[in-house]
């Protein structure tokens, strides 16, 4: 009996010796381990935007973690890629200069207002009626022809162009208080609340309406006192606006295809391997075709919301959509070349451009699925 008392006590002993030595080994290591050198990224991408920091609300956000997903994971952790939403770096101005320098922001997504500050040239893309649906803006975006067209802006500005996206869903929608716009007649009179962009201006003007240039914070109060009559933003935006609220009668006319563009410093992105440039742009290509997803559902779903909220909705037939392209699109063509000093031949060749892959698609779908 001793001799198994004396053996549970060694056991009991060198276990709990057994604990002491594992303890303390635990505790060394600790110790230890925060002084061992961790790998830093040897390159850090932080990227700007003006939108709320949800996966819901809008396409950018959950394209820049794709984004940022690839690129890490592809380089191993080399580039960090650091996104700030909600205009946390500044204005679409401010970080667009920043970006620039390429020294504390890498990357920004600016609205085309914004954008065509930076390159002028740009200002084409708010052409009324430019594209006739989705595919073709998307097709026309990534495109040859546009990749070269957005490689002037390096030399004009030292941005790169990475991609477009479709701001809000693209395709805008009248909301008013006077009544359902089925007609270019129905617009004349209305006072519509636009962006401080002379295109938009242009453009209402030559349907008859008077355009009432205000920001954005206060439109909701200028539709409640009478101030403006209507304005116009994507499906998603009027209902997550509450515009319905304000606003009666709603028509998704499509008359401009709002576009956020995405640039990268040219003068950081030079500085990268040329592997790493590679990825870089692989990543854009993915996020990009990803965000035009997420921003047609949120289109379509504010649409389908507008639809149970507003008294009457309206989608702008094709037929009519042919005859205010036909009174807009040569008022902005008068007002890009004289008063933007856009030249003419260049407006042609753009629109032309946009024709041509819209033929090229409808070709293509008949060929491959009427037969």
């Amino acid at each position: 009996m001793k001799t198994y008392f004396y053996f549970i006590r060694r056991c009991v002993s060198f276990r709990f010796l057994a604990m002491v030595i594992l303890t303390i080994g635990v505790f060394t290591a600790a110790l230890i381990l925060p002084l061992s050198p961790v790998q830093a990224a040897k390159y850090t991408m932080t990227i700007s935007h003006i939108y709320p920091e949800d996966f819901l609300s809008n396409e950018e956000s959950p394209s820049m973690e794709r984004f940022r997903q690839v690129v890490e994971a592809a380089t191993n952790g080399d580039i960090e890629v650091k996104v700030f939403a909600n205009g946390q770096l500044g204005s679409e101005v401010e970080t667009g200069k920043a970006c620039q320098r390429g020294k504390t922001i890498q990357s920004t997504l600016m609205s085309s207002g914004a954008m065509s500050s930076f390159y002028k040239n740009y200002q084409l893309v708010t052409t009324p009626f430019l594209f006739p649906n989705y595919k073709t803006a998307w097709t026309f975006f990534d495109s040859q022809y546009f990749a070269d067209f957005m490689r002037g802006m390096v030399k004009e500005s030292g941005l790169r162009y990475l991609g477009t996206f479709d701001d809000g869903g693209g395709y805008v929608a009248f909301t008013n208080n006077k009544r359902l716009i089925k007609t270019v007649e129905d617009i004349k009179g209305l006072r519509i609340r636009v962006e401080e962009n002379p295109a938009h201006i242009t453009a209402m003007k030559a349907l008859g309406a008077s355009a009432t240039p205000l920001p954005w914070g206060e439109v909701q109060t200028a539709l409640a006192t009478g101030l403006a009559d209507g304005q116009f933003n994507a499906p998603g935006v009027n209902d997550a606006f509450k515009l319905a609220d304000v606003t009666d009668f709603t028509t998704w006319s499509g008359h401009i295809y709002n576009t956020v563009t995405w640039v990268v410093s040219d003068k950081w992105f030079q500085t990268l391997p040329e592997d790493y440039k590679k990825i870089i742009i692989r990543a854009a290509r993915e996020a990009v075709t990803m965000g035009h997803g997420v921003a047609t559902n949120i289109s379509v779903i504010g649409w389908v919301n507008s639809c149970k909220k507003f008294k009457e909705c309206y989608i702008l037939p094709d037929s009519e959509k042919a005859k205010m392209r036909d009174i807009t699109q040569p008022a902005f063509k008068q007002w890009i070349t004289s008063d933007f000093g856009i030249d003419a031949a260049l407006v042609d060749e753009f629109w032309s451009q946009v024709n041509a892959i819209d033929a090229q698609l409808e070709s293509e779908w008949m060929e491959r699925y009427l037969k």
